[in-house]
């Protein structure tokens, strides 16, 4: 009888680490994006699997995983097993992700305007005042992380993931040159366009916040435009 019942017992379940493996390679792959977007990977670096992964705790595996959903989305170019890097700015590519930014962030922000709420606009303000400190400072990174926050606490207000996943397609590919392009000339010159947005919301203007939106977009291309590309 002991022998039967331990015959039918039911598998045992998985392991913890299989179970979280999915949670894993999503989590390295969003990180992966964020340190893109923001610039903590810059073009001309390369990347290495294994220093990634010995960097994050984690086995080589999720990292190649994420790199390829990466390259998949072309903010990185997989030439062999060992040199991984972003791949270099051309006019063309340059324009095409221009365009694509004008057609689809200040739509964003219009379709985003009716949810915004008193909260909201309060949060916006404070991530405006951070970032004119980062500004004033000459912080790349801390200005790039909240011009990304600044965005996208905008657009996420418009119940539209699609839409704002397609917008973070495009800052994956070119936020590594803005860092580039902020570390040669500085923040200090830049226009503020946020307020514009701010006044904008504030007014429930949605023309006023597609135009401040496409501003601030030109002007910020328009610095990688004249660094030549790729940086030489």
């Amino acid at each position: 009888m002991a022998k039967a019942a331990t015959s039918n017992l039911e598998t045992p379940p998985a392991s913890p680490a299989a179970a979280d493996e999915p949670v894993l390679r999503a989590s390295i792959y969003e990180e992966l994006r964020r340190r893109m977007i923001t610039g903590k990977i810059t073009p001309g670096v390369g990347l290495s699997t294994r220093g990634l992964a010995v960097e994050m705790g984690v086995s080589q595996m999720p990292v190649r995983d994420a790199l390829s959903r990466l390259a998949a989305e072309g903010a990185v170019a997989i030439r062999s097993k060992r040199k991984i890097e972003v791949p270099a700015m051309t006019a063309e590519r340059f324009g095409d992700l221009l365009d694509c930014r004008l057609m689809l962030e200040p739509e964003a922000a219009a379709l985003a305007l009716p949810h915004i709420t008193h909260g909201r606009l309060k949060e916006l303000r404070k991530i405006d005042q951070t970032m004119d400190s980062a500004m004033e400072n000459g912080d790349v990174i801390a200005y790039m992380e909240c011009n990304f926050a600044f965005h996208f606490n905008i657009y996420r207000a418009n119940d539209r993931p699609i839409l704002n996943r397609l917008i973070e397609a495009l800052w994956l590919q070119f936020g590594p040159f803005m860092r580039m392009v902020y570390g040669r000339f500085g923040t200090a010159n830049l226009v503020d366009q946020h307020r514009v947005a701010l006044a904008a919301i504030e007014a429930r203007d949605p023309e006023a916040l597609r135009r401040a939106i496409a501003s601030d977009i030109a002007d910020g291309m328009g610095l990688i435009g004249r660094s030549n590309w790729a940086g030489g």
